[in-house]
C-alpha cells in the first residue's frame, strides 16, 4: 500500500512456471494497490529499444533476429528451442539490462511498503536472492498445459520442452515458504492476502 517513504521497503519476487497464471496473480496484486514490475513484458520492450541488447543479439544470432525494427520473437524462439547454450546467451544479454531497469523503477516507487517484480525465471537465474521474499504461483501440470495450448496454440511437445527449461515447482518451493495455488477453483484473493500479510510482518 502507498505510504510515506520507508527505508525498509520490501522488494518481492513473483514467479511461476509457464502456464501457472503468475501474470493473473500480478494483476490482482496491482489492483490491491501495490506496484508491479512486469519483467517479461518489459524485457520484450527493452529488446526492441535498448541498443546494447540489439547489438548483442545481432552479434549472436545475425541481422535476421530483428525484422522491421523489432525483435523477431518467433525466429529467436526457434534458435533457443531445445538449445540450452543459446538460451543462456540470450538470458545473459537481456537480464542484466532488465535488472537495471527494475532498479530505476523501484527507486521511482520508493514511497510504497511493498513492490513486486513478476518474472518467469527468478530461481533459474539466481536473481531471487536479490529480493526480500519470493512468491511462487503454481498449478497442476495438466492445467498449465491446457492454458498454454489455448493461449499460444502450440504443440504439447513444445510446451513440455519449455517446461523442462524451467525448474519444477518442488525445487522452487524448497527456497521459499510463500506459495499460491492457481488451479482455477481454489480462491486466489484469500491466498494472496494471507501471503502478503505474512511477508509484511
Amino acid at each position: 500500500m502507498k505510504s510515506r517513504k520507508f527505508d525498509s521497503m520490501k522488494k518481492i519476487g513473483l514467479t511461476g512456471g509457464i502456464g501457472s497464471g503468475k501474470s493473473f496473480v500480478a494483476i490482482i496484486i496491482e489492483a490491491m494497490g501495490y506496484p508491479v514490475y512486469y519483467s517479461d513484458s518489459r524485457s520484450k520492450e527493452l529488446s526492441n529499444e535498448h541498443p546494447h541488447i540489439r547489438e548483442q543479439l545481432i552479434s549472436e544470432f545475425g541481422e535476421e533476429v530483428y525484422a522491421n525494427g523489432e525483435l523477431n520473437k518467433q525466429l529467436l524462439a526457434k534458435k533457443i528451442y531445445s538449445n540450452d547454450s543459446a538460451r543462456s546467451s540470450v538470458n545473459a544479454i537481456i537480464h542484466p539490462i532488465v535488472r537495471e531497469d527494475f532498479a530505476a523503477w523501484a527507486d521511482a516507487h520508493s514511497s510504497f511498503d511493498l513492490i513486486f517484480n513478476e518474472a518467469a525465471i527468478l530461481f533459474e537465474m539466481g536473481t531471487y536472492t536479490q529480493f526480500d521474499s519470493t512468491i511462487i504461483v503454481y498449478a497442476p501440470e495438466h492445467i498449465r498445459i491446457k492454458r498454454i495450448v489455448e493461449r499460444d496454440h502450440i504443440s504439447i511437445d513444445e510446451i513440455q520442452q519449455k517446461m523442462k527449461s524451467q525448474w519444477n515447482d518442488a525445487e522452487k518451493m524448497k527456497l521459499t515458504p510463500y506459495h499460491i495455488l492457481n488451479d482455477g477453483s481454489t480462491p486466489l484473493l484469500n491466498q494472496i492476502e494471507h501471503v502478503i500479510k505474512k511477508i509484511s510482518q
